[in-house]
Parts: structure tokens; sequence; C-alpha cells
């Protein structure tokens, strides 16, 4: 059979994503019971490493220790890749080695050329491109709260940048209505808008969220962007995220950040802590869908 990855959310099915989703809400259940659940006994995961993290690694690690296996952290400069070893040679031998490699790294093609040389299953921890495992555990998180995100309504404001990317992935997949709200010269992939017909460009943060089930925002300056700043604050201002932009959602609509938060600049200063705000839950969440994933890429057969 051939090896599955998981590099943008299209790598599963509707169905997979959805049966994941579940699969990570039983996990958190058995967690929280105190059930141990060891399906990966023996198996190992590298986890490649060539941006910061706290919740992927934290979430992956843990992870693959309460299902019984063994995770280990790679950075460049602990490996030849530092010293310029060609991806696809690491991929390689990484292969000859461990059960199953994260990567994490700014270019999507570089994840992409791994996977092309990887004999084992390779999992995007982000790129530049999309973030498909913060996308299981956002769907999760709605999910635990509000019942299915079918049919729902999502408003994402901020930068039309990875987690909107995988948005709009998700919005085709999952079956939900998605509103977007970028800053001109900062929208999403026209291409990706095409994919979906249940995504569409807001003309304004308000619009976006009107009525919205769902608010969602990211960093204005993601990691890549050290050298826009200023630029993009000066261009985002006016889609912060605050209680007043709130109250135009819905009731009960929840709020949604992947973290970590520049509070001040996507979101006012208290937003966290705001009723609505469900992001510790979310972050938490990363860990029992990536359990999810994990037990899905190293179990099925």
């Amino acid at each position: 059979m051939a090896v599955r990855h998981f590099l943008t959310l299209p790598d599963c099915t509707a169905q997979e994503l959805a049966g994941l989703v579940a699969r990570a809400a039983e996990l958190k259940d058995m967690n929280r019971k105190g059930l141990a659940h060891r399906p990966l006994a023996g198996k190992t995961l590298a986890m490649v490493f060539q941006l910061n993290s706290t919740r992927t690694r934290v979430a992956f690690e843990t992870g693959m220790y309460q299902l019984g296996g063994h995770a280990l952290s790679l950075a460049p400069a602990d490996t030849q890749l530092g010293r310029g070893e060609p991806v696809e040679d690491t991929a390689r031998v990484l292969s000859q080695m461990v059960d199953a490699v994260m990567v994490r790294t700014l270019a999507h093609e570089e994840v992409e050329r791994i996977a092309s040389a990887s004999t084992v299953p390779v999992i995007n921890g982000m790129t530049n491109r999309f973030h498909p495992c913060q996308l299981l555990a956002d769907v999760q998180t709605f999910n635990e709260f509000r019942g299915s995100i079918q049919g729902a309504t999502v408003a994402f404001v901020g930068d039309g940048y990875n987690m909107c990317n995988s948005y709009i992935r998700a919005s085709k997949l999952f079956d939900f209505h998605l509103r977007i709200a970028a800053p001109k010269g900062h929208e999403p992939d026209a291409r990706l808008l095409a994919e979906s017909n249940v995504a569409e460009l807001a003309p304004s943060p308000r619009d976006a969220v009107a009525d919205a089930d769902l608010v969602v925002t990211d960093v204005w300056s993601s990691l890549g962007h050290d050298e826009e700043v200023e630029a993009r604050r000066r261009a985002f201002a006016g889609h912060q995220v605050t209680p007043g932009l709130l109250d135009c959602a819905a009731k009960d609509a929840l709020f949604m950040h992947c973290l970590p938060a520049h509070r001040g600049e996507e979101i006012s200063e208290h937003l966290l802590e705001d009723p609505r705000s469900v992001a510790w839950v979310e972050a938490g969440n990363r860990l029992h869908s990536q359990k999810a994933l994990l037990e899905f890429l190293l179990t099925s057969s």
C-alpha cells in the first residue's frame, strides 16, 4: 500500500477528516479519564524543526509518548541539514530509521521534496502555504462547543497566508461558509479561492463577521515576514479583532486564534480573556488532534 502523507488537508478525504476530528474527541475523553492507549509502542517520530515551535512540538512529542511511542527533535544545527545535505537525502536516511517524519519549515516546497523521497509518512507541521494540523484542532474545538461545523459561517480576519489558505481548503472539505477580510495586497491566493465554492472575500471585517458562528484571526507578521513588520502594521490597521467586532457576529459566536498572539495588534489587549474566546482549549486540542493523525497514519493498513 502506498505511504500516506499529510501535507495539506486534501491529502485526506472529507470522510477521513471528519473521522480524525471525531477520533480526536474520543482520545481527549480517554486522556481525561486516564485510560492508557498505546497503539504506537515501538514507533518513532522524527520532528524536523527549521522554525520555532511551542504547540506543534509539545503536541507531537507528548502525543507520541501518550500513544506509547517516542519522538525526537531535530534542528538544522544538530543535523547535516545545517551543513547543506539535500533534504531528499535526509528523508531517505530517516526513512530507514523512523516510522514517520514531521517537518516545520518555511518553504512548502521543501516539505513536498521530503515527502517525495520518504518511504514513511511525512506530516506538515506548518509551512508558508498551509497549516493543516491547526485546522484539525480548530474544527475539533468548534464541534466540542457548538456541534458540527457543517453549515456554519466562519469569518477569517487578517492575512491571506497559511492559516487563511488552510481555512479555504477546510471550508470545502468540512462544508462551511467562509468569509475572508484581508487588506488589499494581502488577500489569499485566488487559485485557492477558486477551489472552494463556499469561500469568498468580504469588503470589510464587519461584513465578514456579520452573524458569523466563528471568528478567526492570525498574526499580521508571520514567520518569514521579519522585514515587513512596520509596513504590515500600517496595512492591517482596521483589521484588529476586538470585542466590538465580535459583537457583530452571532450571539453565541466563538473566537479562535492559533497562537502565539500579538496583543494590541491583530487582537485587542484582552480579547483572549473574552468569554467568547476558546483559544486555550483550541491550543490544548492540538495534542488530541495530532494524536488522532499519528494513529491514523501509523496504524492504517
